[in-house]
């Protein structure tokens, strides 16, 4: 074991819990990878606006970099909520809105089939600088923390200062379906390929609220899946098995897992199951925050 995993678990294990009289508590948010299921953030982001608790950090992985860093930019849960549901195709659409959600969609693709990721991510990162309006590190109203794989190294990039865009792009870039980017003398790609759920790496926070959107796969049909799900849902094992690691090493203080089910990375048609499905989480988060804010009630 290396002596900077052994310090940093020695940081994680030896940090003071905060005092619940304490009006001055320092709260880190770890916004977790997970495809289409991280939309279950935005609800609790919400949360944290009614109760007007504004963390001192965040650390994100993937599409939890994604919401993190417009959460971090200023951009209010609610905001977030329609600016997705404006974005993303809906189930039921009538033939009209369908097409206009598709011509929007096709902006987004930056298909290269050539290349070394189906999809280039450019575009999509022109439209998340449309929403923050910033694209460098420092001009964020809440520092944050953006977890993404070295890729050669073969470990943890945690990226806080600089270009936020590449960044934030290097952390979503699920190998195979966006271009890994290169970011100084690294190649970078999804971070959750190391840290799934970052809440280890918010090491100046007295309350560490960390949410897990990996959700469930249950088989429906007792079928073999196809190859592309086989091969999304081995990644999504893959960073469940790391979870679960990190947690029986230690864990943050208020641990939050939406019961999102059978919905796959990609799968973003889908927002409002997601966001239905994070509502127990809700008032789960809401609770438990009652316990170091005594002064906030509860909603009735």
């Amino acid at each position: 074991m290396s002596v900077h995993l052994i310090d940093r678990i020695r940081n994680i294990l030896w940090r003071k819990k905060p005092d619940v009289k304490d009006e001055g508590i320092r709260l880190g948010l770890a916004l977790g990878g997970g495809g289409a299921r991280g939309l279950a953030h935005v609800p609790l982001l919400e949360v944290l606006d009614n109760l007007k608790i504004r963390p001192c950090c965040i650390a994100g992985t993937s599409i939890g970099a994604v919401l993190g860093a417009m959460y971090a930019s200023g951009v209010k849960g609610s905001e977030i909520r329609s600016l997705v549901q404006e974005t993303i195709i809906r189930k039921n659409a009538s033939p009209g809105e369908l097409l206009k959600d598709i011509k929007r969609l096709v902006q987004f693709m930056d298909i290269d089939f050539l290349g070394p990721g189906i999809f280039k991510g450019d575009s999509v990162m022109r439209y998340f600088y449309d929403a923050i309006h910033t694209d460098n590190f420092e001009d964020l109203e809440i520092p944050l923390k953006v977890v993404s794989t070295d890729f050669w190294a073969s470990e943890q990039a945690v990226l806080s200062s600089g270009n936020l865009l590449n960044a934030v792009k290097a952390s979503m870039g699920l190998p195979g379906l966006f271009t890994p980017v290169k970011y100084g003398e690294r190649i970078l790609i999804d971070g959750g390929g190391v840290n799934p759920v970052p809440f280890d790496i918010l090491d100046d926070c007295d309350l560490i609220v960390a949410v897990d959107v990996l959700g469930y796969a249950e088989s429906e049909s007792g079928k073999p899946p196809g190859a592309v799900k086989a091969v999304l849902e081995m990644f999504d094992i893959m960073q469940r098995s790391i979870v679960e690691t990190k947690l029986d090493i230690s864990q943050p203080d208020i641990y939050i897992k939406p019961d999102i089910r059978n919905i796959g990375m990609l799968e973003f048609h889908r927002v409002e199951e997601i966001f239905a499905s994070a509502e127990t989480s809700c008032t789960e988060l809401e609770e438990k925050l009652k316990e170091y804010y005594p002064e906030i009630p509860l909603s009735p």
